[in-house]
């Protein structure tokens, strides 16, 4: 089932049970970028998976206590009495994906729409979503200055089919983490940066002379859910110079992928660099945090999540007192020197939501400025607050991270290399396949048989051979 008719499907079964809100209106009809651009009488809505007290409260308190009074301010000030509703929502990621499916399909829903980034293909093929430039006009898109500090690669956040969606609302980015007192123990550098993926093996064997300690974790298998594939096949795959997804066909058992699958056969395979058991368990991501976080784990990729809210000296999930002075980080090489997209020597993979315009809205125009007016360098700055985050925005990274050396790391050398999830309906299915590809290496299969296995299910997502390449 193609993921249209799946969003189809779902909103059809629940259509008597979702209460909808119109969206300044209920035309069905294809918004006209001009309409009502001259009103002086705006009602507007946001919607977002948040919600005061529950769910990613801060995002609400920010639209609440920030965006909507200074957005009606500033309106103010221009002649327009604008009115700005929010519609929280405190739920599932997929029961929110659900409830937005449904009400933009039906004409619905709020005028500006948070979404996950991986959903703006399917949306877009179901036509619920449609390119900034259709609903607004290119002219007023192209004018916004806020495009400037917006790196291109981070624009892919917003971009299926070479069009643009919507606005970018925060990013991340995915590393090497290395314990430096376990490096030091095994006469390793405190200031490792691999070049190649032999490199990383190097370091975890020296690893390997330590009692008590794991000497790396490279995520794997259906446990591990999407992070097996963000932080582990994907930035590997984006290191033999190959793409999940290119020219409108997926990667299949090519070269390329029985490298990354043959990496993994060297870190859970007879060598033991890795912990398999973890691969396997419910909560295994979590207790390789933990590991890390007591010295028991010498290397893992992940995203600057772990920096933020696991290993934080003072709000982590599993703090680390000396995160500081213990934690080091290193860029993701390509398999080997130069191998990586267009000559590259290093990678690294990164997610992120955006908000969009429904294309229904009885008021495009304002609509855009609200969006604009979130996007801004001020309104961002207020939403991070205390917490230092990766956002956006160059101008607001370089403002808010020059404190903190690893986010600034990864906004100034990470983000530049780094690349995003196809857009795609199909790829949560192909990222399954995958993280089960990975899984049955880390348990003892072949890298072959794996491979074999991964395209045979590839073929059966995607509707046929002829859509991958080898």
């Amino acid at each position: 089932m193609t993921g249209k008719r799946i969003i189809a499907a779902t909103a059809g079964l629940l259509m008597g049970a979702v209460a909808l809100t119109a969206c300044g209106g209920s035309d069905s009809g294809a918004s006209n970028a001009n309409q009502n651009g001259d009103a002086k009488d705006v009602t507007l809505t946001i919607t977002g998976n948040e919600i005061s007290g529950g769910k990613n409260a801060a995002g609400a308190d920010w639209i609440t206590n920030y965006v909507i009074p200074k957005f009606e301010e500033a309106e103010k000030a221009k002649g327009v009495n604008a009115k700005v509703n929010f519609q929280p929502n405190g739920v599932d990621d997929e029961a929110y994906k659900t409830k937005i499916s449904l009400d933009l399909s039906t004409g619905q829903g709020a005028d500006v729409v948070a979404v996950d980034g991986i959903w703006l293909g399917e949306f877009a093929d179901a036509g619920y979503i449609k390119p900034l430039n259709d609903v607004v006009g290119k002219d007023k898109v192209q004018q916004w200055d806020g495009w400037k500090q917006i790196k291109p690669a981070v624009q892919q956040v917003t971009t299926y089919d070479g069009n643009l969606y919507g606005v970018p609302d925060g990013t991340d980015g995915r590393v090497v983490y290395f314990n430096k007192k376990l490096f030091a123990q095994a006469g390793l550098p405190s200031d490792w940066q691999p070049k190649s993926w032999n490199d990383i093996l190097d370091a975890a064997r020296k690893l390997k002379s330590l009692q008590g300690v794991t000497p790396l974790q490279i995520n794997a298998g259906t446990a591990m859910g999407e992070a097996a594939t963000m932080q582990g096949f994907l930035p590997l795959l984006q290191g033999t110079g190959q793409s999940i997804y290119k020219d409108g066909k997926w990667q299949g058992d090519s070269q390329q992928v029985q490298d990354v699958l043959n990496f993994y056969s060297k870190v859970y395979g007879p060598e033991k660099l890795g912990d398999p058991l973890l691969q396997q368990d419910a909560k295994g991501r979590d207790k390789s945090f933990q590991e890390f976080s007591q010295n028991k784990l010498g290397i893992l990729i992940e995203s600057d999540y772990l920096w933020r809210s696991v290993i934080n000296p003072k709000t982590g999930i599993d703090p680390m007192a000396d995160r500081d002075s213990t934690v080091g980080w290193a860029k993701i090489p390509a398999e080997s020197a130069g191998k990586g997209p267009n000559g590259a020597g290093f990678v690294s993979m990164s997610g992120g939501s955006a908000e969009v315009i429904n294309p229904k809205t009885k008021y495009p125009q304002q609509a855009w400025e609200l969006l604009q007016f979130m996007s801004s360098a001020d309104a961002i700055k207020a939403r991070i607050g205390s917490n230092p985050q990766i956002s956006a925005r160059d101008d607001v990274n370089a403002e808010i991270l020059s404190s903190d050396p690893l986010l600034k790391f990864i906004s100034t050398e990470v983000l530049p290399i780094t690349a995003y999830r196809p857009a795609l309906p199909d790829y949560t299915q192909v990222s399954a396949a995958l993280q089960k590809a990975t899984g049955e290496v880390a348990s003892g299969k072949s890298a072959q048989d794996a491979g074999s296995g991964y395209e045979k299910a590839l073929e059966g997502i995607v509707g046929g051979s002829d859509k991958i390449s080898k």
